[in-house]
């Protein structure tokens, strides 16, 4: 389907052969048992190249695999809570908090009103606080308090200056050359 008149061509093992007409070009690959790739069709004149069309499309999905296998997918977790929480379960929910930063996701904090409780939105916020306080160790805040109807709510992210040392604790933890098992040869 290539539908200039002149091509350059470039051989299996990347070498450029020159500029063929297009028919000559598609020759030169059946003489070989490949396929003719258009890979630059905006370059004047378009580039060409001479390969294995199957094993390429196999090889770009395998890496697409492998790209895919070491993406780290970062979720939104969400903790709610009351305005009159309790130290306990604040406590709780903190410990969950620290657990899903740990885990290296993003956590928002959602502070739910009832009633009447709409009339102090300062408790929400001294509650949102105290919350960031306890966990200022291993996060941060992202986004600063929003009312959206009948809740407050802000984002935690893991700090920066945690996150790089959770990547190198896991490179120590992973590292191929360390072994719990050591050989005394005596």
């Amino acid at each position: 389907m290539i539908r200039r008149p002149d091509v350059r061509l470039i051989n299996p093992d990347g070498q450029q052969l020159g500029i063929y007409p297009t028919r000559q070009a598609l020759a030169i690959a059946q003489e070989m048992d490949l396929d003719l790739v258009e890979i630059s069709p905006n370059a004047n004149p378009s580039v060409c190249k001479i390969m294995d069309y199957g094993k390429y499309k196999y090889e770009l999905k395998k890496q697409a695999k492998v790209a895919k296998r070491n993406q780290k997918i970062i979720e939104l977790k969400e903790v709610k809570m009351r305005p009159k929480t309790d130290t306990h379960d604040f406590d709780f929910k903190v410990k969950h908090i620290r657990r899903f930063i740990a885990e290296g996701n993003k956590t928002k904090i959602t502070i739910r009103f009832r009633g009447r409780e709409i009339a102090h939105p300062e408790m929400a916020a001294q509650l949102l606080d105290k919350v960031v306080a306890a966990v200022s160790d291993v996060a941060e805040m992202q986004q600063k308090y929003q009312f959206e109807g009948r809740t407050m709510t802000t984002i935690l992210t893991p700090s920066s200056k945690n996150s790089a040392a959770r990547k190198k604790q896991q490179a120590v933890n992973t590292d191929p050359n360390k072994s719990d098992i050591s050989v005394n040869q005596d």
